[in-house]
């Protein structure tokens, strides 16, 4: 179709189905023709999304199974599992979660911390080895955790370090830290420089013009790597098992469950932090929609 066609079929209220199709001999446009790649692609997405949440779904409905020991096969439905979470196996599982969060978040504030100082002296400061430093950082990225995981077990052992939750915390930290700069540098690379010299213009110290111009403009994506680092740590467990010695965290609970079957209780704790992370992502969505459409008001 030419551009003069195309002209006039936008200024005639043509339909997009008349501008892409074939014009007969007699004036009248065919419609065009529905291909393999039209129906094909929503078909792959449907049955990939399909295929991630059914995992999810399972876990889900199975934290309401009136299960004894093992939780494979439905005995019917029941909401004492919710009710009494830690009752199993001595409140094991209760024990392995807060292991979790408590390493997670530890783990986090020390990864998130240092990060940011190594994104912002990467990004703001010209020094010898910085691109040594730059290329280091991106190693525990690349390399693969059972990696990761026997070094650091071998570290641990030759040094005479005990293994607890000290370790875990340790190892957590060590490969959190690279997601963060990571994270972090891309925001401070996209920080306009004009905001901290109109501070300084101001009569601002460095550090009223870091606390109060810098560090609020690098929030979200501090915020975005501490997330990022909580969920990794609080995923992990190749790292974890090689460094964990008795300690149980919940990934392991569940690895070492599984040989004998997992309990409904364990469902539950991962069915609850799956709804509170879609509440926190709605949550968070329409409160930028809000925000947004506050912004629109006032413009």
């Amino acid at each position: 179709m030419s551009g003069e066609v195309q002209a006039a079929a936008v200024l005639g209220g043509l339909s997009e189905s008349e501008q892409l199709g074939e014009k007969r001999p007699g004036g009248k446009v065919r419609p065009r023709r529905i291909g393999l790649g039209d129906w094909l692609l929503p078909a792959y997405t449907v049955i990939a999304f399909v295929f991630l949440l059914i995992p999810i779904v399972y876990t889900f409905v199975f934290s309401f199974n009136d299960s004894i020991k093992s939780n494979i096969a439905w005995r019917g439905f029941t909401l004492d599992k919710w009710l009494n979470v830690c009752n199993v196996e001595g409140g094991a599982v209760c024990q392995a979660f807060g292991n979790s969060i408590v390493i997670g978040v530890v783990a986090t504030v020390i990864a998130t911390t240092l990060g940011t100082m190594i994104a912002i002296a990467l990004v703001r400061y010209r020094f010898r080895a910085r691109s040594a430093i730059s290329l280091l950082l991106f190693l525990p990225m690349a390399t693969p955790e059972v990696v990761l995981g026997a070094g650091l077990a071998a570290q641990f052992l030759a040094v005479g370090v005990a293994k607890d939750m000290t370790t875990i915390i340790l190892a957590h930290t060590m490969f959190c830290i690279s997601f963060v700069v990571v994270t972090v540098k891309a925001r401070v690379a996209s920080l306009d420089p004009a905001l901290e010299e109109a501070g300084r213009d101001l009569y601002g110290s460095p550090a009223q013009v870091f606390w109060r111009v810098t560090f609020p403009l690098l929030m979200p994506g501090i915020l975005a790597a501490a997330l990022l680092s909580f969920a990794l740590s609080f995923d992990d467990f190749i790292i974890t098992n090689f460094n964990s010695g008795a300690v149980s965290t919940f990934p392991k609970y569940v690895y070492i469950s599984a040989s004998r079957g997992i309990p409904a209780e364990a469902n539950v704790i991962a069915s609850a932090v799956f709804l509170f992370a879609l509440v926190l992502v709605v949550g968070a969505q329409v409160s930028r929609a809000a925000r947004a459409k506050r912004l629109a008001k006032l413009g």
